[in-house]
Order: structure tokens, then C-alpha cells, then sequence
């Protein structure tokens, strides 16, 4: 167990490797209560999201869920990404990351509409992998049917076709009551616990961002190649301004993946050189089980391009590695 924004968390069940695996292989089950939840109900709630956040709503509909940001209105750094459950005509579960959601309730206290942060009443279980859907049927047929990006109510949950690793899943809002009688009977139908550990190492194989590392103070969405969260068409968003300044002037740097040679992996903060020159930095690394070498991010200046080398320092040696095109591991 470790901490991990304010909670603390399982790091890892059995092993990092054999957990990422399994997610790969068959299915697992992750306790992703850390995540925060703020419902949003009423007739100004869809106004005030629109307004709040930089995807556009009317892409979607009830029923459906969509990945958005929350900007700062200075600099239009992403002050956190979020994934929006919309549930009901005028009802949405806002899922903000876990240290970031009294930054969120904070920034919807900006907007006139009636929200609550609902975090404590409920779990989140994540149902991940290739055989996750047909073991999560074992214990709730309609649950395992609800189709990627879709939210549908079943019984006492709320289910999502989300998720953080890649793979195909769902994930499950519980009730906190009942959210150990539910991941007893996940484990129960073949899904193999997973921890923090493994689905770090499944997102940065995915190329997914990880608030903190790829986005946070400093960096846009399009820094970070997230442009399409920006809904231009709507008439005005928090941080549209500087956001729309950045787009014009052209941003000074991009995230990209690099492939390392080798398995030893660079971490946070290794620099990474250009004909001998420091040009950008890891944001993340880590050894990659599938693919059997070392992959990281990095923010790199914008016209370097997939296929480039690059050296890294990891820790005084430095290690050839490619530019890269994200995902790393297509599914």
C-alpha cells in the first residue's frame, strides 16, 4: 500500500508484471475509489459544463461518456482531465483525478447550477482486459454489455465503458456499502486484482496522460497532443483565450514517445539530448512488459518527428532511443 492524492493505495497484489499481464491476457479488476466524483443535476448544469470545460457536450448525449479538460483561464494549462458521465437529460457524474477534485469544486463554484461532491458515498471499480467483459458477465450480464463510451444505469450501479489501460472494460460506480460484496464476486468470476503499479505501466504503453507528469501547471492541451478535447465551435470555454493565443503563435513543444534501447528505463526528469544539446525531458518511463524494452514521454520541441533519434540520460548514461507515434501497444 502507498499513498497516492490523499489515499492510500494498493501498489500491488502479487507483481507489477504478472498484473499487467493478466490485464493484457484475460481480465482484471482495479479499486479506483481514489478518483473523485462531483454529480451535476439540473436545468443549468449542461450550461455551466459547456462553459466550464473544453470538450463540447453537444458531440454526445445522455447516456454517453466523454474526455474533456478543465483549463486555467491565465495560461490554459490543463488544470486537470476529466472524464464526464452523462447519466440522465439534465444529470452528469464528473470524474476529476484524485488530488484535483477540491480544485474542480472550487472552479464550478465559478457558474450558477447545483452540484455536490458525492467522492465518499461510492467506490469505483475498474473491470479491464481482453476476457474482462465475458468474466464481469458471470456476476452482472447487463453491466458487461454496456458498450465503450456508453453509461448506463444497472440495479445500484452506474456503468461506464472507460477505463485506463488500453484494453476494452467497463467501470463500475458502487455504492460504498456494497463495493465489497461486488469486488469479492469480480475476483470470484476470474479477474485478477491489479494495482497502481500495473496500471501505470498499461497507460504508458497505451500513451495515455497521467496528470502530474504529461499535463498539469505549464502544459496545454496541445502541448500534450490533446487538441481534439477542444471544442473550438462553442462560443466560449474557461481558458479559451490563451488557449486560442497558444494555437495561433504555435506551441514550443510537443509531447512524443520515445522507444529506448534496451531494457533499463528512464525516469521523470532524464534529460534528452539532440546532437549533444538537452531539447526536452521524461515526463514518464517505465520498462514496457509487452514489448520487452524501455518507453517513455517526453516534451521535445515541435518539429522533431516520429522516426528521429535521441539520446537519453538515464542517471550519467546515455541511451539511444526513437521518436515514436503513441499508442506504443495497439490494440
Amino acid at each position: 500500500m502507498v499513498p497516492f492524492g490523499g489515499w492510500e493505495m494498493p501498489l500491488q497484489y502479487g507483481g507489477v508484471i504478472e498484473e499487467h499481464r493478466a490485464c493484457r491476457e484475460g481480465g482484471v479488476v482495479f479499486d479506483v475509489s481514489h478518483l473523485g466524483t462531483i454529480a451535476c443535476d439540473g436545468p443549468g448544469a449542461f450550461a455551466a459544463l459547456q462553459w466550464l470545460l473544453t470538450n463540447d457536450l453537444r458531440k454526445i448525449a445522455p447516456g454517453r461518456a466523454q474526455y474533456t479538460h478543465l483549463l486555467d483561464p491565465e495560461d490554459a494549462h490543463v488544470v486537470d482531465d476529466i472524464i464526464v458521465w452523462w447519466t440522465a437529460p439534465e444529470e452528469f457524474l464528473v470524474m476529476p483525478n484524485a488530488s484535483n477534485t477540491e480544485r474542480i469544486r472550487e472552479a464550478f463554484g465559478e457558474r450558477d447550477f447545483s452540484f455536490a461532491d458525492v467522492t465518499h458515498t461510492r467506490a469505483v471499480i475498474a473491470v479491464q482486459g481482453p476476457e474482462a467483459r465475458a468474466r464481469l458477465a458471470k456476476v452482472d450480464a447487463a453491466a458487461a454489455e454496456v458498450e465503450r463510451f456508453a453509461v448506463r444505469r444497472v440495479g445500484d450501479l452506474v456503468v461506464a465503458g472507460t477505463g485506463y489501460t488500453g484494453e476494452d472494460g467497463v467501470e463500475l460506480h458502487v455504492p460504498a456499502a456494497g463495493a465489497g460484496e461486488v469486488w469479492d464476486a469480480l475476483v470470484g468470476a476470474g479477474l485478477t486484482p491489479a494495482g497502481l503499479g500495473a496500471r501505470d505501466t498499461l497507460r504508458l504503453e497505451a500513451g495515455l496522460p497521467l496528470h502530474g507528469h504529461e499535463l498539469g501547471p505549464g502544459i496545454t492541451p496541445l502541448q500534450a497532443g490533446l487538441g481534439w478535447v477542444v471544442g473550438w465551435d462553442k462560443d466560449a470555454f474557461r481558458g479559451r483565450p490563451a488557449l486560442a493565443s497558444e494555437r495561433e503563435s504555435g506551441v514550443r513543444r510537443r509531447l512524443r514517445g520515445l522507444r529506448l534501447d534496451g531494457r533499463r528505463p528512464a525516469r521523470e526528469g532524464a534529460p534528452v539530448l539532440h546532437d549533444g544539446a538537452t531539447v526536452g525531458a521524461v515526463t514518464s518511463g517505465n520498462f514496457s512488459p509487452t514489448l520487452g524494452c524501455a518507453i517513455a514521454l517526453a516534451f521535445l520541441p515541435p518539429g522533431t518527428e516520429p522516426g528521429a533519434t535521441v539520446e537519453v540520460d538515464v542517471r550519467g548514461t546515455r541511451i539511444a532511443a526513437e521518436v515514436v507515434t503513441t499508442p506504443f501497444v495497439k490494440k
